[in-house]
C-alpha cells in the first residue's frame, strides 16, 4: 500500500554495495527531488542542469512525471491516493538508482509536506535533496504550455494542483529556485554551485 515505506535493509543485501560503485563512478550518488506548481520550470531547468552535469562526467538519471505517469504509472489518476502512489513508487525507484550510485533528478508537483516526507523517508533523508522550483500561480497559468491551467479553469480537468487540488510551500527545502526572478542560465548556476560539492567524491 501507498502509506507504508521501504522496509528493506539495502545495507544487508547481497549484492556489490553503493560505496564500491560510487568509487568506480567517481561520483556520490544523491536523489533530488525538484517540486512546484506546474509550469513553475522544474523539467526546463531539469533539462540543462542534467547536461551540465554529464559534462562534467557525472552520471544521472532523470525521472519526469509526463514520462513515468506515460509509462510505469499510466494505471494512476490525479486523485490524493493516486497522487501519494505515484511518488510512492518513484520514491522506491529513485533509491533503486541510489543504490547503483546515480544523481537522480526527480521532477513531481508532489503537492503535499507528508506525500515530500513519504518520498524523503523512502530514500533515507540523507540522500533526499528537495528543491523547490518556486514560481507564483499567476506567472505558471500565463505559461501554461500545455493548456492544462485553461483546462482546470473550465472544469473540463479535474483536480488540478493550484486550481481546485491544493499545494502546500515546502517547509525547508535545501534549495530554492526562483524563476520569476531569475533567468534560466542563473538559476542552472545557482544549482551547480549548490550540489556540486555534495556529489563530487573528494
Amino acid at each position: 500500500m501507498a502509506r507504508k515505506t521501504s522496509t528493506i535493509r539495502w545495507e544487508s543485501n547481497p549484492f556489490v554495495k553503493r560505496p564500491e560503485k560510487e568509487s568506480i563512478l567517481n561520483q556520490i550518488g544523491k536523489v533530488i527531488w525538484m517540486t512546484g506548481l506546474s509550469g513553475s520550470g522544474k523539467t526546463t531547468l531539469a533539462i540543462d542542469i542534467e547536461k551540465e552535469l554529464v559534462n562534467r562526467g557525472f552520471l544521472t538519471q532523470v525521472f519526469d512525471a509526463d514520462i513515468v505517469r506515460a509509462t510505469i504509472n499510466r494505471d494512476l489518476g490525479f486523485t490524493m491516493e493516486d497522487r501519494l502512489q505515484n511518488i510512492f513508487r518513484v520514491a522506491h525507484l529513485s533509491r533503486i538508482f541510489l543504490e547503483a550510485g546515480f544523481v537522480v533528478i526527480n521532477c513531481f508537483i508532489s503537492p503535499t509536506n507528508h506525500i515530500r516526507h513519504l518520498a524523503r523517508k523512502i530514500i533515507g533523508p540523507e540522500d533526499y535533496i528537495e528543491v523547490f522550483v518556486n514560481a507564483p500561480l499567476g506567472l505558471c497559468e500565463s505559461r501554461d504550455p500545455k493548456g492544462l491551467y485553461k483546462e482546470a479553469r473550465q472544469k473540463r480537468l479535474l483536480n488540478f494542483t493550484g486550481i481546485d487540488s491544493p499545494y502546500e510551500v515546502p517547509e525547508k527545502p535545501d534549495l530554492e529556485l526562483n524563476t520569476e526572478h531569475f533567468s534560466k542560465k542563473e538559476l542552472v548556476r545557482q544549482f551547480l554551485d549548490f550540489i556540486l560539492p555534495i556529489i563530487t567524491k573528494k
